[in-house]
């Protein structure tokens, strides 16, 4: 099989990388796992042997080929569908299950994303991604790699930066660095705000990040005035004396943000 640049393809070569990343899941031991993007099953030789049900997801028809001829026991657990589309909750009866893989670079912002939507029935998430990526994931407060993703995924996850993969353990090498990372769920059942409001806030903030809030938070303003139909709002005047509008959005922690969501939602 030829890797496919379409589907951002890297296959890994390494058996003692595979099976270090897919060891990975056994911080969350007995729920089975979903792996995304197995490709030749390089990680689910190794995934296999563990004592739980696996089951993979896979969008090239190729791979799903090799993988039903190379592993006849997942014959059942093959899932020929694109990762991003799927409805999770049916993939094993609405039961938690460990989400991992060698993620393609191209959507893996989308993958976690889409497991922001499941966390209640994804407590675990490993794998791995573009070490750039990882960063932002793991950064705290004041990094200046501390961005969306940051913020969204650590209001529920624990991140760990586990270790990093050089690029010639692939085929083809890409041009770079990768990481493997996991993510546990927090013992944070609600934010105590509004949770859509929130992602609106942290992704506005971030559009513009060399800006304070200030100045970055303006559109999500405007939008919130039209949606409530307040010619004459008094969103910008309540929240223009608050010392927070004078910093810039990496250096707001997640709770900084809990804030001033519930800030907006108290002047609406």
């Amino acid at each position: 099989m030829r890797p496919k640049k379409f589907l951002g393809q890297h296959f890994l070569t390494d058996l003692r990388i595979a099976s270090a990343i897919a060891d990975t899941v056994d911080a969350c031991p007995e729920l089975p796992v979903l792996e995304v993007g197995p490709g030749m099953g390089v990680m689910t030789q190794f995934l296999v042997r563990k004592p739980r049900e696996v089951k993979v997801v896979e969008i090239d028809y190729e791979s799903v080929e090799y993988l039903r001829r190379t592993y006849p026991e997942l014959e059942d657990n093959i899932i020929e569908d694109d990762f991003l589309k799927m409805h999770l909750e049916r993939t094993f009866g609405g039961s938690p299950f460990v989400l991992t893989g060698n993620y393609p670079y191209n959507i893996s912002s989308q993958i976690f994303f889409k497991m922001l939507d499941y966390k209640e029935l994804i407590p675990c998430c490993t794998g791995m991604i573009q070490k750039e990526v990882a960063e932002r994931i793991a950064a705290r407060p004041g990094s200046k790699t501390y961005g969306i993703l940051s913020v969204l995924i650590q209001a529920w996850y624990d991140v760990e930066y586990l270790f990093t993969v050089e690029p010639g353990v692939f085929n083809p090498p890409p041009k770079v660095r990768s990481a493997v990372i996991r993510l546990t769920r927090n013992s944070t059942t609600s934010l105590g705000c509004d949770e859509k409001l929130f992602r609106r806030l942290v992704k506005t903030t971030f559009n513009q990040r060399r800006k304070t809030l200030r100045n970055n938070i303006k559109p999500l303003l405007s939008q919130l005035e039209a949606e409530t139909l307040s010619k004459s709002s008094p969103l910008k005047g309540e929240l223009e004396g608050l010392p927070i509008m004078t910093k810039r959005p990496e250096q707001l922690s997640v709770q900084d943000f809990i804030d001033l969501t519930l800030r907006l939602q108290a002047i609406l």
